[in-house]
């Protein structure tokens, strides 16, 4: 006789459920187990997480033996259904948080391990030790979509649209940033050290904003920009002055060229940023020099070169 197959499950299944990264981690460290141990399993994904999943639909409950259901709260009307439709499974929760031994959704499983339920001692969350992957890049993303002093030349809207939907297809993470401060609003930086603090722990900085270029290279990082001013703007003329070659124009922008300075960014570039780095540092004494004449210059010596 054929052993049936083990069913992986979890609110990560659930058409009105959710996916996190301590669903998924845990998920993990059951499949490595399962894996380990040669049983054959498959797992249930929500359709409105994985485009193209059937989720529970497409499943045929008479193929699986055993239904896991994988961390989480046991509760609520879609765990307890589980038990309706897989009632001829073996169903265990594992990794879970019971709030109500006595509801329905806890009830129907023949055995709970869980992470914390009242009178038991606590268990370690199973994404504690799921295994590890290799680490993906961290990208700060840094848009702008004021600049109405452009007119007709703004491009930011259609800049901003192009570069998130690229940006969503990139294996990274993904750091929501910007350049204001604000004291009375936490998801803002009050200081220009704490927004540059972020900076220096990020491994490439997408933006369309001449600060996020900038400031990205003066923290070291290389810098993924566009300029998305029709013609040219600040963006470009400060790339120039930076020497910095990763800048596109909104007129050309595609997820080619995309992806072709995002991969040099992420080579090459970080090498080219220190340079652009130590190079702000290199010129700052002449720079300042230049600043101070102006700045202590008498009106008559501004008349006299036209300034």
């Amino acid at each position: 006789m054929t052993l049936r197959k083990t069913l992986l499950t979890g609110w990560f299944s659930f058409r009105h459920g959710e996916v996190t990264a301590g669903d998924v981690l845990a998920l993990r460290r059951v499949q490595r187990v399962l894996d380990c141990s040669g049983t054959p399993y498959d797992t249930v994904w929500s359709p409105g997480f994985r485009t193209g999943s059937p989720g529970f639909d497409g499943l045929d409950p008479a193929e699986y033996g055993r239904l896991l259901f994988i961390c989480g709260p046991l509760h609520g009307p879609q765990v307890a259904a589980l038990h309706e439709r897989f009632a001829h499974c073996t169903r265990i929760a594992v990794g879970v948080s019971v709030i109500d031994p006595g509801e329905p959704a806890v009830r129907g499983f023949h055995r709970v391990l869980a992470r914390d339920a009242s009178g038991s001692r606590p268990r370690l969350d199973l994404s504690v030790a799921a295994p590890h992957a290799a680490a993906t890049p961290v990208a700060g993303l840094v848009l702008t979509h004021g600049q109405g002093e452009y007119g007709p030349r703004r491009r930011h809207d259609a800049v901003a649209r192009t570069l998130t939907a690229w940006l969503a297809e990139q294996d990274c993470g993904r750091v929501e940033l910007d350049t204001r401060l604000a004291t009375g609003d936490w998801r803002l930086c009050a200081t220009s050290e704490q927004f540059e603090s972020v900076l220096r722990r990020l491994d490439v900085v997408v933006t369309d904003r001449l600060h996020g270029l900038v400031l990205a290279l003066r923290a070291g990082v290389p810098a993924l920009a566009v300029d998305p001013v029709a013609g040219g703007a600040k963006v470009s003329a400060q790339a120039r002055a930076c020497g910095w070659p990763a800048v596109l124009a909104a007129e050309s922008l595609t997820p080619g060229e995309l992806d072709r300075w995002w991969r040099w960014c992420l080579t090459a570039g970080r090498t080219a940023a220190r340079s652009a780095q130590q190079a702000f540092a290199d010129t700052a004494a002449a720079e300042d020099a230049v600043l101070a004449d102006a700045l202590t210059a008498t009106p008559a010596a501004v008349r006299a070169t036209g300034g």
